[in-house]
């Protein structure tokens, strides 16, 4: 009897030390907690897409708590998200607006070249790492396999008629279906823009004809027409800064293959 008492006592005793120690080694080593990037984190969505530059929404605090990252920072909150954190750090939320991603092609079955059959796994990034990247004649525009489609969390994108569309009311801007182009035929432009070109092939006209109804020609007829200038041709193919159109549509009238067309 005398020794199971002691066995409990010796127990008991080393429990007692190991409780001591741990709770000395958690005052020792605890880590400062920032209340405001724990409220900053109650607002943000928790999506953790990436859109806004950082790893998720809690490094997105933490920027944000340590003056590192702006207040309308995320892409999922938008502007209501903006306001309620603003609150916490004590500055305006911002008139943050807001960004969809849009494909700057047009090149469907019925208007794109088809020079071969593809019979391989149907992912962009695969399809590109072969010879012939695909089946469209078009070395540049959508390849339709739809990876951008399984990158989106939100249901914002979907390949219609061998083109990739983003459904701007869905989209979030978090990026990953820009990440996941091999094209690179995604863009971010803002949700209310007017006008937008259809098209990113990089050639010369009479190559670019040769492959696809549909795409720029290069010809400058669209910047000579936009007095603001917002329209610039770059690399053989016309380009719009959102920032300086104003949806007077000149461009898009004068455009000989019809290619600027409503956002």
């Amino acid at each position: 009897m005398t020794q199971v008492l002691i066995a409990a006592a010796v127990i008991g005793i080393t429990g007692l030390l190991i409780a001591l120690l741990l709770g000395f080694a958690a005052i020792q080593f605890e880590v400062p907690v920032d209340e405001k990037e724990i409220a900053v984190r109650e607002y943000l969505p928790g999506n953790n897409c990436g859109g806004c530059g950082f790893a998720g929404c809690d490094a997105l605090a933490k920027a944000i708590a340590a003056g590192e990252a702006a207040v309308n920072a995320c892409p999922v909150g938008g502007a209501a998200v903006a306001e309620k954190i603003g609150a916490v750090m004590g500055v305006e939320g911002g008139d943050a607006v807001k960004m969809v991603a849009y494909v700057k092609c047009a090149g469907t079955c019925e208007k794109a070249g088809i020079k071969a059959n593809y019979y391989g796994i149907s992912d962009c990034k695969r399809a590109a790492a072969i010879p012939g990247r695909g089946d469209k004649a078009c070395s540049y525009g959508c390849m339709g396999f739809g990876s951008c489609v399984a990158a989106c969390q939100f249901n914002a994108i979907h390949v219609k008629q061998g083109v990739a569309v983003v459904d701007k009311d869905n989209c979030v801007a978090c990026g990953k279906c820009i990440a996941e182009c091999p094209n690179g035929l995604i863009e971010l432009v803002p949700y209310d823009a007017k006008l937008a070109v259809t098209c990113s092939n990089k050639d010369k006209g009479p190559k670019v004809m040769a492959v696809c109804d549909t795409g720029c020609i290069g010809c400058g007829i669209c910047a000579k027409q936009c007095e603001f200038g917002a329209v610039t041709v770059e690399n053989n193919v016309a380009h719009i800064d959102q920032s300086k159109c104003t949806g007077c549509g000149k461009c898009a009238e004068k455009c000989p293959k019809k290619i600027i067309m409503a956002h």
